[in-house]
C-alpha cells in the first residue's frame, strides 16, 4: 500500500496442556511456550509496529509466590525488546541460582514468565496515545486469584460512550474512556459478580473459605460471564483474556469482522489472528487450523478442558475484506490465491486502457503487498498473448517461416521493477514545503527501461488518501517519460471510514470522498452537502438500529468511472506530462475473489453493525463543521 495506513493489531494465546517437565524432556526447555510465543508475535509483526506486550500465568502456585508476569514495550523493535528483557531476567536468575538451570520446578516457582498460560499482543494503535500504558495486555488486579483479569484484543468499539456510561451506572469509576479499559472493566464486573455468587453458594454447601477457592475455579462459567459482559458491545473484535487461576478465552465478534484461528492437540491450545502463523510455528497442516466461528468463544478451563461456545447470536458474516487484500500475511494458502484472483479480474480493463498494446506496455507494482495481485495480472497478460500468438500462427495457414514463428512466440509481458521504496528515508522536517520535497523522494525509479511510446501499468493493493501517489509516485514515474501511466488498485474505491480497527476515521482524508466533493462543485450540486448534513444531525439522538447512512446519497450522484476520472486528476499536478488513468476493482469482483470475506463497508457504506452508520454520519458532521475529532 503506497499510502501509510495503520494495520490491525494481532493476538496470540498459548495454553500448555502438559506439565512444564514434559516440554523440558521432549523439546529441551521449560521455556517452550515462551519461545513459541516469540515466534508467533514475530510472525504477526506485520500487524503491529508501535508496541507489543506479553503476559503469562503459572498454574497451581503456592500462596506468596508470584504467578502473573507482564512486560510491555514501545521501543523501535518492541517484540525484540520484550524478549530481550525476558532473556536478560532469566539469565540473571540462572547466574545467581545455578540450581535452577536443570530444575523445572524451581524455574516455575522463582523465574517470571515461565508458565502454562501465555498471551501476546502486537499493537498498531488507531486511537489513544502511543505510550506503554496504552499497550496490551491490560491487567485488572485483585488479591483473589479468580478476579485477576488480563485482556488483549484486536478491536474497536463503535459505542464506547454508551458502554462507559453503563459502567458509571453500575457504580464504577473507570480511569479513562478508552474501549480497552471499558471492555476489561465490563468483563471484570461480571467476573467479580460470578465469583461472589459462587462463594456464597459454596458457603451454603458447607465449605470453608479455604476450600472454596479451588471449587470456584472449577465451577466458574466463563461463557456466562462473556454473555453478560458482551451484551451491548458493537464493533469488530477478537478479544482474548486470562483469569488469574488459569481459565482463558478468545471471543470473536458476531459478524466475524476480525479474524481468529485456533489449533488444539494433546499438548497445546493456540489461538492467533492469522492461520499461517500457527501453521509455521507449530508445523501443522492447513486443515488442522480452524477458524473460530463469529459470535463464538474458545474457552479453556484450568483443567485443560477446551470448548467452543456460542456467546452472541451470529449476524450476517461480514469478515473484513481488507484482511485478504492487505493486512494478513500473503503466505496463507487461501489469501495468496485470492490476491492473485484480484489481479486477474482487473486485467480486462487494463487491456482496454492500453488498447491491447502489450508490446509497448511495461507492467510493475508498488512494493510490496501488491506483488501477489501483480502475479495474477501477469498470468492474464500471458493468457492474452498466448491467444494472440495462437491466432497469428493459425492465420498463417502453415505458410509461416521458422523465423516468423520464432518472432511471434518471442513476445513476452514486459515486467520490470520500476518503483523502489527507500525504507531508510525519513521525512524529519515538518515545515510543509521542505517536507513535501522529502516525501517526493520516498520512492526511487529504475531508469532506462521505458520508451516515450510506452504505457506504464502500476498495480497497488489499494489507494486510500492518494497523498503518496501525488507527492511521490506519479512524479517519479513521470520522470521516465512514458506516454501513459495507469495506476491500478486491486481494491475498490475507499469511500467511507472504518470503525472496527483500521485507522480511517476522517472522510476528508479519503481521496474518493475528495473526488466526490469536486464533482459536486463542478455539477452545481454542492448544496446536497448541507442537506445530508441536516439529515445526519437529525439522527444524533436516535437509537443506533434506526440510523441510516445518508452519505451514500452523495456518492449515488456519480458513477464509479466519474470518480475514477476525478481521482486521476487529483493525484496529478501541472508538472506531470504523461496522461494518468486510475482503474479500481469493482466491488462485485472483490466478492468473487474473496467469497468468505464479504465485509466491504469502507467501499459500499454497508456497515455490518448498527454502530457503523452512526460513525459514518458523525464523520460527515465532523467534516461539515470543520471538527478534527475522530468519529468514534
Amino acid at each position: 500500500m503506497s499510502d501509510a495506513l495503520k494495520h490491525e493489531c494481532g493476538i496470540a494465546l498459548i495454553r500448555l496442556l502438559k506439565p512444564l517437565e514434559y516440554y523440558k524432556e521432549k523439546y529441551g526447555s521449560a521455556f517452550y511456550g515462551v519461545n513459541k510465543m516469540y515466534l508467533m508475535m514475530e510472525k504477526q509483526h506485520n500487524r503491529g509496529q508501535d508496541g507489543a506486550g506479553f503476559a503469562s500465568i503459572k498454574l497451581d502456585t503456592r500462596p506468596g509466590e508470584r504467578y502473573i508476569s507482564r512486560v510491555r514495550s514501545i521501543a523501535q523493535q518492541p517484540i525484540q525488546d520484550i524478549f530481550a528483557q525476558i532473556n536478560e531476567r532469566v539469565n540473571k536468575e540462572f547466574a545467581e541460582h545455578p540450581e535452577y538451570v536443570d530444575n523445572v520446578d524451581l524455574q516455575k516457582r522463582y523465574i517470571p514468565y515461565v508458565g502454562e498460560l501465555l498471551l501476546g499482543h502486537v499493537r498498531y494503535g488507531t486511537f489513544g496515545k502511543n505510550s506503554v500504558e496504552n499497550v496490551h495486555p491490560f491487567l485488572r488486579q485483585n488479591n483473589w486469584m479468580h478476579r485477576n483479569l488480563i485482556v488483549a484484543g484486536n478491536f474497536n468499539m463503535t459505542n464506547v460512550n454508551e458502554l462507559f456510561d453503563g459502567l458509571v451506572r453500575l457504580g464504577q469509576h473507570p480511569k479513562e474512556k478508552a474501549d480497552t479499559i471499558t471492555i476489561m472493566e465490563k468483563i471484570g464486573h461480571f467476573l467479580d459478580d460470578a465469583v461472589a455468587k459462587k462463594y456464597k453458594q459454596l458457603k451454603k454447601e458447607g465449605y470453608n473459605k479455604n476450600e472454596c477457592s479451588p471449587l470456584i475455579a472449577e465451577r466458574l462459567n466463563v461463557a456466562k460471564i462473556l454473555k453478560r459482559a458482551s451484551k451491548n458491545w458493537d464493533g469488530g473484535y477478537a478479544m482474548a483474556g486470562l483469569l488469574g487461576h488459569g481459565d482463558s478465552f478468545v471471543l470473536r465478534d458476531p459478524a466475524g469482522i476480525r479474524p481468529t484461528y485456533y489449533y488444539k492437540d494433546d499438548e497445546i491450545v493456540v489461538v492467533a489472528s492469522e492461520r499461517p502463523v500457527i501453521q509455521t510455528v507449530f508445523n501443522v497442516n492447513f486443515d488442522d487450523v480452524k477458524e473460530l466461528a463469529p459470535g463464538h468463544a474458545i474457552i479453556t478451563k484450568k483443567s485443560g478442558e477446551t470448548s467452543i461456545t456460542q456467546i452472541i447470536e451470529p449476524l450476517e458474516r461480514k469478515a473484513c475484506s481488507f484482511e485478504r487484500i492487505y493486512f494478513s500475511r500473503g503466505s496463507d494458502a487461501e489469501i495468496y490465491q485470492e490476491r492473485k484472483e484480484l489481479g486477474k479480474l482487473l486485467m480486462p480493463r487494463v487491456l482496454k486502457a492500453i488498447d491491447n498494446d502489450t508490446k509497448n506496455t511495461v507492467f510493475s507494482y508498488i512494493p510490496n503487498t501488491a506483488e501477489t495481485s501483480f502475479y495474477g495480472m501477469i498470468e492474464m497478460v500471458e493468457k492474452h498473448l498466448n491467444e494472440k500468438k495462437t491466432q497469428a500462427i493459425l492465420s498463417g495457414n502453415g505458410k509461416l517461416s521458422a523465423e516468423n514463428v520464432k518472432q511471434i512466440l518471442s513476445e513476452r509481458p514486459r515486467i520490470e521493477k520500476v518503483a523502489i521504496k527507500d525504507v531508510k528515508l525519513r521525512t524529519f522536517i515538518t515545515e510543509d514545503s521542505s517536507r513535501d520535497d522529502l516525501v517526493a523522494h520516498v520512492y526511487d525509479v529504475t531508469y532506462g527501461i521505458i520508451k516515450p511510446e510506452d504505457n506504464l501499468v502500476i498495480i497497488d493493493d489499494s489507494i486510500v488518501r492518494g497523498t503518496t501517489l501525488k507527492k511521490s509516485i506519479i512524479k517519479m514515474m513521470d520522470r521516465l517519460h512514458p506516454k501513459k501511466i495507469i495506476v491500478v488498485s486491486s481494491a475498490p474505491q475507499i469511500r467511507y471510514p472504518d470503525c472496527y480497527g483500521i485507522d480511517m476515521a476522517r472522510l476528508e482524508d479519503l481521496i474518493a470522498f475528495r473526488a466526490m466533493l469536486e464533482l459536486l462543485k463542478e455539477n452545481n450540486k454542492y448544496h446536497l452537502i448541507e442537506e445530508v448534513y441536516h439529515k445526519c444531525k437529525a439522527q444524533v439522538d436516535i437509537e443506533d438500529k434506526n440510523v441510516k447512512n445518508f452519505v451514500k446519497e452523495l456518492y449515488d450522484q456519480f458513477t464509479d468511472e466519474d470518480l475514477e476520472n476525478k481521482i486521476s486528476e487529483l493525484i496529478c499536478d501541472e508538472s506531470v506530462k504523461a496522461k494518468v488513468e486510475t482503474i479500481f476493482q469493482p466491488v462485485e469482483n472483490l466478492h468473487k475473489a474473496c467469497p468468505k470475506n464479504l465485509g466491504d463497508w469502507y467501499f459500499t457504506g454497508d456497515y455490518p453493525t448498527d454502530g457503523g452508520n452512526r460513525v459514518v454520519n458523525r464523520a460527515f458532521i465532523n467534516f461539515f463543521e470543520g471538527n478534527k475529532e475522530r468519529a468514534y
